[in-house]
């Protein structure tokens, strides 16, 4: 019978990243995409369509959020859902929207919703992520976006 801990996880603690200065949004998702590939989520194609699906439509999600994510057709380089979690306690302007919590995603599937239920779960409010943000705890992190 198989162990919880025989599954990879979906956020590992290594894969949290918090008190980053500020950049562009380029740079954060390809740091995003540099992490989960680091973290075997995705392979390096996964990163471009990263890029290419902010390029059409922000990732910049409301409450100080963007979730950098592939298009459907990058679907094919993701190798196991994942998650990275980066925090910016300055901010970053995202197209004109302050950033504060970047969240990078690379889902199979239809695991996305799962990952999105959980994301908006635990920062539903902007408060919560200014104050998820500030306290720079990799451990909230984890325990609030661990699925």
């Amino acid at each position: 019978m198989p162990t919880d801990a025989a599954v990879p996880p979906i956020l590992d603690r290594a894969l949290i990243h918090t008190g980053l200065a500020s950049e562009p949004p380029e740079a954060a998702i390809r740091r995003c995409g540099q992490w989960l590939l680091a973290g075997g989520h995705v392979e390096p194609a996964y990163i471009d369509s990263m890029l290419a699906r902010d390029a059409k439509f922000s990732v910049a999600i409301g409450n100080a959020i963007a979730i950098p994510h592939g298009e459907v057709e990058g679907k094919a380089a993701i190798r196991r859902t994942g998650l990275t979690v980066l925090t910016y306690p300055d901010g970053i302007d995202w197209h004109g929207v302050d950033v504060r919590l970047v969240i990078g995603i690379a889902a199979q599937g239809e695991e996305h919703l799962e990952v999105l239920a959980r994301i908006a779960d635990a920062f539903d409010q902007e408060d919560k992520v200014l104050q998820a943000v500030a306290s720079g705890d990799a451990d909230l992190f984890y325990d609030l976006l661990s699925v």
